[in-house]
């Protein structure tokens, strides 16, 4: 490593990272749903613990792409919409015509709603920290969709607890 005791090539490699841009995440949603309004799939990193356990903060990535069609959205889509002037990923719990009721995973009490209007984009794919692409139609995902959200909300709360004090975040 020369005098800096540093590898030879480290210089080269800093140099070659990719810049680091920080946005307000007004902004970010912004340009996410601009991307998702011209037809291009977005694809996210997870931030905030309500999807555990299916969707983990700061490990995840979801594939959203445009809502083409929101006479097809039904529960358990997993959706980005707007509510109170922010953007939200959770998943569609029940449905009244155009009216949308919405939770996360980890939520057991806490609800949203919207319209079919406010829904900007739809999970397709689940980028694991691994690699592994995880696709949201796939049976693997709409049986573990389907089992964790069977589970009694007092039983989910207990859960998760444990999975939080275990360091499964």
């Amino acid at each position: 490593g020369g005098r800096t005791g540093l590898p030879h090539d480290f210089r080269r490699r800093i140099r070659k990272s990719p810049p680091v841009m920080q946005l307000s995440n007004r902004l970010f949603f912004e340009q996410v749903e601009a991307m998702l309004a011209e037809g291009h799939e977005v694809q996210i990193r997870m931030k905030g613990h309500s999807m555990r356990p299916l969707l983990r903060s700061e490990r995840d990535q979801v594939v959203l792409t445009p809502c083409a069609d929101p006479a097809r959205l039904q529960p358990g889509d997993v959706v980005l919409f707007r509510c109170c002037g922010r953007h939200i990923l959770h998943r569609i719990v029940r449905r009244d015509g155009e009216r949308l009721t919405l939770a996360g995973d980890g939520n057991y009490r806490i609800t949203e709603q919207c319209t079919t209007r406010d829904v900007a984009g739809i999970a397709v794919r689940v980028i694991r920290a691994s690699g592994r692409v995880v696709g949201c139609d796939s049976p693997g995902w709409q049986l573990r969709s389907r089992l964790w959200l069977a589970i009694p909300p007092w039983l989910r709360r207990q859960v998760l607890r444990v999975l939080w004090h275990s360091g499964w975040k």
